[in-house]
């Protein structure tokens, strides 16, 4: 049967020469671009981490030049109301930044202490990584999760489904309790509207987007709030936090109906 078998290898040679100029080429090129991306990546950190030092270490001249310029072009009122933005926008979001460590602490501590209770492996080593890919907001912590279950999985299979349960009670508890209040309350923006943010920057712009969006909707939120206030004000109107009444003010007596 072997000595009735027919060899082309003619056609097996002009393959291998084919795969040489073609599909070899194509291998080449493939690890060319993705060194290529690399590096580039890399070096577009280190520049932008060397500027942001830069910016850093002269702020307080940058601000002084900042204000000259402005006070030199723009008239007085709107310097004023362009610095007072930049003063809440720089407050809003080193406060977010603030909330989203503080959140990320607070769900790595909880996995570490009922991964000890419920004796799972890697509990300091998972709790870990869950606190890092939780600083993505809402759904980092799902990246430490599938990291997490697959550590566990090769060690016991038992105990990854286990960590998987209590990955999505913590999450529940995290997500839709400690998350809003924290980061709500460290941007001044209410619950539904830090849902909101996280939902429309993540699918407009993906992480980048969850990061910024938060932030920026507190900034436009607190501005609209104080513009709706100084226009109740001017109309001499209150509106009843309870109630939700309207309470108008006579101009003489100072008495509110």
């Amino acid at each position: 049967w072997i000595s009735d078998i027919e060899i082309d290898w003619k056609k097996i040679l002009d393959s291998i020469m084919e795969f040489f100029k073609n599909g070899a080429g194509s291998v080449l090129d493939s690890t060319f671009t993705v060194a290529k991306s690399i590096v580039s990546g890399m070096t577009t950190f280190i520049i932008a981490f060397v500027f942001a030092c830069y910016i850093l270490l002269q702020k307080e001249k940058l601000n002084i030049q900042i204000h000259k310029v402005m006070y030199a072009y723009l008239k007085k009122e709107y310097v004023e109301k362009i610095l007072d933005i930049c003063s809440l926008t720089y407050k809003t979001f080193s406060n977010f930044l603030a909330g989203q460590c503080l959140e990320a602490a607070i769900l790595g501590t909880m996995f570490v202490i009922m991964m000890t209770v419920f004796r799972l492996p890697y509990a300091l080593l998972v709790g870990v990584l869950i606190a890092f890919t939780a600083l993505i907001p809402i759904f980092g912590a799902f990246i430490g999760c599938f990291i997490g279950a697959f550590l566990i999985l090769m060690d016991t299979p038992m105990k990854a489904l286990v960590f998987v349960i209590l990955f999505l009670v913590l999450q529940q508890i995290e997500g839709n309790l400690i998350y809003p209040r924290v980061v709500g309350n460290s941007v001044g923006l209410p619950s539904i509207w830090v849902l909101a943010a996280v939902s429309i920057g993540g699918s407009l712009m993906g992480i980048v987007g969850m990061l910024v969006f938060i932030p920026a909707v507190s900034v436009i939120y607190t501005l609209f709030r104080n513009n709706v206030y100084g226009q109740l004000e001017k109309k001499e109107i209150r509106v009843d936090n309870v109630s939700g009444e309207l309470l108008y003010k006579h101009k003489n007596t100072g008495d509110e109906n």
